[in-house]
């Protein structure tokens, strides 16, 4: 009997395979090395091939696309549920091939090598500023204890190190001194690779029509434009914008039962990444408001009167992530209701 269903649990080097037939019996359980695998599935018929989605699963879902199979990359929690009893890659890859098959599980679009290469990029960058960030605080750290405050803000941290390479404080041992322009100099290189980023994502940006049609929503720059625009390559697979803000933690945790609807904070859920940038963005919008003329403005002015400004910056990710995913399903552009 033919392979129609294929589990494959991947994995560093050694892979899991569990294929089922039509009536479910089991045709193959074994392992394969790495570069085994592809040969292996060439040689298949076409099946419909489930994995979770891993770091490595949008390759191997490309390349095993490419030999004719229909593949599902499935979030690993929702596959959890189906392992039975002991954890191990056999109970793994035949938990796979149970879930994939199941007509209410929710599937990760394939991303794009394309895609894939923007979001390194925002990653990086992302990976970049912290460690600016941590070099700031170190600065500001070693100085205070010669005494030397810098003023709140990272411009004056660097100013600071600015006037240390042009002269010598008395306070500031010859060591010290050093130490801190040898900070000062890894500071310059991370601010040049960042701005080096950030021209690539706008190049990126000025090419990618759903990027330049999400920066059009109040809050939302190319930061954020490019990285929903990657991170999101089909908007089809969220019924609807309440299920799209859910997927990104935005909504309240759940905890109802016998009828009676209990909800506590948002949920945290999903990609922490787009959440904090929507959430950024909605700050830079609440922070606005007041001189805002247009209907969300107006929204926002109404919403402080009765709940506390983070509850309302919360509010207005909500709501910026519902009308990213009206733009991206619906390929249109934002128009303020004043506009309208």
């Amino acid at each position: 009997m033919p392979i129609t269903t294929l589990g494959i649990d991947l994995a560093k080097s050694v892979f899991q395979l569990h294929g089922v037939d039509q009536a479910g019996r089991i045709i193959i359980r074994k392992k394969l090395r790495r570069n085994a695998v592809l040969d292996f599935l060439r040689g298949l018929e076409s099946c419909l091939v489930g994995m979770e989605a891993c770091a490595s699963a949008h390759y191997w879902a490309r390349e095993i696309t490419a030999l004719g199979h229909e593949v599902k990359l499935m979030p690993p929690a929702y596959v959890k549920p189906y392992v039975k009893r002991q954890k191990n890659d056999i109970a793994d890859a035949e938990a796979i091939c149970e879930a994939v098959t199941r007509p209410t599980m929710r599937f990760v679009p394939v991303k794009s090598a394309d895609r894939q290469a923007v979001l390194m990029l925002h990653r990086t960058r992302d990976l970049l500023m912290r460690q600016r960030t941590m070099l700031l605080n170190a600065v500001r750290g070693h100085l205070a204890g010669f005494g030397i405050i810098a003023p709140q803000g990272a411009r004056k941290a660097l100013e600071m190190i600015d006037q240390l390479r042009e002269s010598e404080h008395p306070a500031l041992p010859g060591i010290a001194r050093s130490v801190v322009l040898s900070l000062g100099t890894q500071l310059d290189e991370l601010a040049r690779d960042i701005h080096a980023m950030e021209r690539r994502l706008l190049a990126w940006h000025r090419q990618d029509a759903a990027s330049q049609r999400l920066e059009t929503i109040p809050g939302v720059g190319i930061i954020t434009a490019t990285a929903l625009a990657a991170g999101i390559p089909d908007p089809s697979v969220f019924r609807s914008g309440r299920q799209f803000v859910a997927f990104h933690g935005l909504t309240p945790r759940q905890n109802s039962s016998g009828g009676k609807e209990r909800l506590g904070r948002i949920s945290k859920m999903g990609d922490g990444y787009l959440r904090r940038l929507l959430v950024v963005g909605a700050t830079s919008v609440i922070r606005r408001a007041e001189t805002n003329p247009s209907a969300t403005g107006a929204w926002v002015r109404s919403l402080l009167t009765r709940k506390p400004t983070r509850v309302a910056t919360v509010a207005m990710a909500n709501r910026s992530a519902r009308i990213a995913w009206a733009v991206l399903a619906r390929e249109v552009t934002y128009t303020s209701p004043a506009m309208a």
